[in-house]
Formats: structure tokens, C-alpha cells, sequence
């Protein structure tokens, strides 16, 4: 990777923001021209066109993009990237009403090395567990992720995340 192309690319996405709601295209062109600079088949220009048809609201026209760019090997790049792409899939596979192949594609995620998307891992696939009327897997996921980042009560929520999936006649342990 480029680090002045990927500089530039992250420097776009911090003006992301700027753009009016309405200014989606004006967005995307950004985002193509720089994808334009790398070879016609690359994953990465690929997953930041993904990137932007999805933020701008466009998850029919992302599922492929993101689907091809792993395909070509953004893993094989980016094994951040490459996360990143499947949770953002994920999501738009469930916009699209296709949750099923998010929850597919999301589970492996959970027990993939750990890192800073873990709790984004865990908050999509919970939606695409919501989406097919998995409310309990959704919220168990939710709140397993939740439980480490309170300031108390972090066993309890654990015990709680645990019970919602587990055979029913089983109290978790409350407390602090």
C-alpha cells in the first residue's frame, strides 16, 4: 500500500462529514478518483468505492463491491481492512433483506484473532440476528460486548449475555 494514497484516502473520509446529505455524488467522485489511481483490480480501490456508495446510503450498489474485493484478496493486503469489509458487508447484506448471509459471513469474525472491530463485529452481527427474529443470540452478543466497558456490574453482564442463550432453568449469578 501507498502511504501518501492512503493518507490522502483517509484525509477525504475526515471530510466526510462536510458533505450535505444531498452531496453523496460529489462524495463518491472523490472517492473514485483516488480508487482510479490504483490498478483497475485492486481490492483496496474496490473496498473504498464499497465504502462510499454504502455511507452515502447505496448498500445495493456496495454488497458487490465489497464481495469482490475480498474475493481479490484484500485479506491478503489488509487483514484490518479486510475485517472491516466483512462487517460493513454484514450490514449492508442486512439493509438489502438478506441477513442470513451477514450472520454467515460475521460468525467466523468472533473467534478471529482479537482487535479494535471486535465490539462492531458483535453489534452487526447482532443486528443480522435481529433481522431474522434472533432477538436473544442479537442482545446476548450486545451485552457480552457491552460488560467489559462498564465501570461495574462487568461479571454480572457477562452472567446475563451468557443466560439469554443458554437452556432455559439456569439464573445467572447477579451482583457487582
Amino acid at each position: 500500500m501507498d502511504k501518501d494514497w492512503e493518507d490522502r484516502v483517509a484525509a477525504v473520509w475526515a471530510s466526510f462529514d462536510d458533505y450535505a446529505e444531498q452531496d453523496g455524488a460529489a462524495f463518491r467522485a472523490v472517492i473514485e478518483a483516488l480508487a482510479a489511481e490504483l490498478p483497475g483490480d485492486s481490492p483496496l480501490g474496490l473496498f473504498e468505492r464499497a465504502c462510499a456508495w454504502d455511507s452515502t446510503g447505496h448498500s445495493d450498489r456496495a454488497v458487490p463491491l465489497y464481495q469482490e474485493a475480498l474475493a481479490r484478496g484484500l485479506g491478503d493486503l489488509s487483514r484490518y481492512k479486510a475485517r472491516r469489509a466483512k462487517i460493513q458487508l454484514s450490514s449492508s447484506l442486512r439493509n438489502v433483506g438478506r441477513p442470513q448471509e451477514g450472520v454467515a459471513l460475521l460468525t467466523p469474525e468472533l473467534e478471529a484473532p482479537s482487535d479494535e472491530l471486535d465490539d462492531a463485529v458483535r453489534a452487526t452481527l447482532a443486528l443480522c440476528l435481529a433481522g431474522l427474529g434472533r432477538d436473544r443470540e442479537g442482545l446476548s452478543l450486545v451485552l457480552g460486548a457491552l460488560a467489559p466497558h462498564l465501570p461495574r456490574y462487568q461479571r454480572s453482564m457477562a452472567n446475563y449475555a451468557r443466560a439469554l442463550v443458554e437452556p432455559a432453568g439456569r439464573e445467572p449469578s447477579g451482583g457487582r
